[in-house]
């Protein structure tokens, strides 16, 4: 599906919304939210498309899914290619005309909310602030951006109660959603010992206990404090720890991992390596929410994670640990205290499995979601 269709005039049909989604991620957490955004409102009956750029696999996700891809060429940063992004989907917009426009992280945030200037109903999803990622004057001008940017935004949509705090006391003033993530806890399942064990010999992992991190190898995802972590441990005898994923820290984490740290590189599917671990870390310096957390729940695994925003929403009492971002003292901690208590692993493990189930599977979550979005387009 190459080219949007003109669209002819006349009311918005209430039964038969038109969406349009904006993301220049493609892969990994943002694009999988957005892939299940769509494929949910493709099948409630909305008429969905998405504009991201047409590498990684995004593109082919929302098509199978039965949405429209429309290509939008756009850059990570921005930069001098910024103005051009935003006229290719001031273009987009005239041709597909929806009814809502759903922009995702910042980078979409901003092109998309410059192109449609408050002309249609645009919500905006951080996906974790632009100003939490830089320093210094960059820090203050994307802190700038968004508190002015609201004047052209309907609504803006947090993954967490926490993300939308961290909005507020930047002083970001809007109307406020909820749109949480969710996770699919048929795909995402605990493992049988069989299981465990093939998993384990498919990935040529023969070490007693294996833990897992999952996530892009960036300053975002702290794999640097977890490999100091890691280095304070020992590393713990019969243990390897193993990096799930790729990204521009990929060869300063190479350089430093020590003893018993695999870098696997980037999957296109996490699950051998959920089945295969007795336990999962995730040291973020910040979030919006993780779905890397919540596959880890819905897989039974016990989680250490950091105290950023999500966390403490998604990691109930008696699920795994939550230690302070960039603590390499008390990450290792709460790692030591798990791979010395196989007692413990387990019954975290049954309870974060619990609360997968109860709290955050994905069909509900997604239904409680396009309620939300209903009620954006009736007002």
């Amino acid at each position: 599906m190459s080219g949007p269709p003109e669209r002819p005039g006349g009311a918005a049909d209430a039964a038969r919304p038109r969406v349009l989604h904006v993301s220049q991620p493609v892969e990994a957490g943002v694009a999988v939210v957005v892939h299940q955004l769509a494929a949910d409102q493709v099948a409630a009956g909305w008429e969905v498309a998405v504009a991201c750029p047409p590498g990684g696999p995004l593109a082919g996700w929302v098509a199978a899914a039965g949405a429209r891809h429309l290509p939008w060429p756009a850059t990570r940063q921005p930069g001098p290619s910024t103005a051009r992004e935003t006229a290719h989907l001031r273009r987009l917009l005239r041709a597909w005309r929806p009814d809502l426009l759903h922009l995702h992280s910042s980078k979409a945030g901003l092109a998309g909310r410059l192109a449609a200037r408050g002309r249609v109903t645009t919500v905006y999803q951080p996906h974790a602030w632009s100003f939490e990622a830089v320093g210094g004057a960059v820090r203050r001008a994307a802190t700038a951006w968004e508190r002015a940017a609201t004047r052209w935004t309907d609504a803006v949509a947090c993954v967490s109660e926490a993300e939308r705090a961290t909005g507020e006391a930047h002083g970001v003033r809007a109307r406020w959603l909820l749109l949480r993530n969710g996770v699919d806890t048929g795909r995402f399942r605990p493992a049988t010992a069989a299981e465990r064990a093939a998993a384990r010999r498919a990935l040529g992992l023969t070490a007693p206990l294996v833990v897992v991190c999952v996530g892009r190898l960036a300053e975002q995802k702290g794999q640097d404090v977890l490999l100091e972590a890691w280095a304070r441990l020992g590393p713990p005898p019969g243990a390897v720890l193993v990096l799930v994923g790729d990204g521009p820290e990929r060869d300063r984490l190479a350089r430093a991992a020590g003893p018993g740290v695999v870098l696997a590189g980037p999957r296109d599917d996490v699950r051998p390596h959920y089945a295969a671990a007795d336990l999962v870390v995730q040291p973020s310096r910040w979030e919006g929410a993780s779905l890397t957390a919540l596959e880890a729940l819905a897989s039974g695994l016990p989680l250490v994670t950091t105290d950023v925003a999500g966390s403490r929403e998604a990691v109930a009492p008696g699920c795994g640990a939550v230690v302070p971002p960039g603590d390499a003292g008390a990450l290792a901690a709460a790692l030591r205290t798990r791979l010395d208590d196989a007692a413990l692993r387990e019954a975290e493990g049954a309870a974060a499995r619990a609360a997968a189930v109860a709290d955050w599977d994905l069909r509900g979550v997604l239904a409680a979601n396009r309620v939300t979005l209903e009620q954006v387009l009736r007002e």
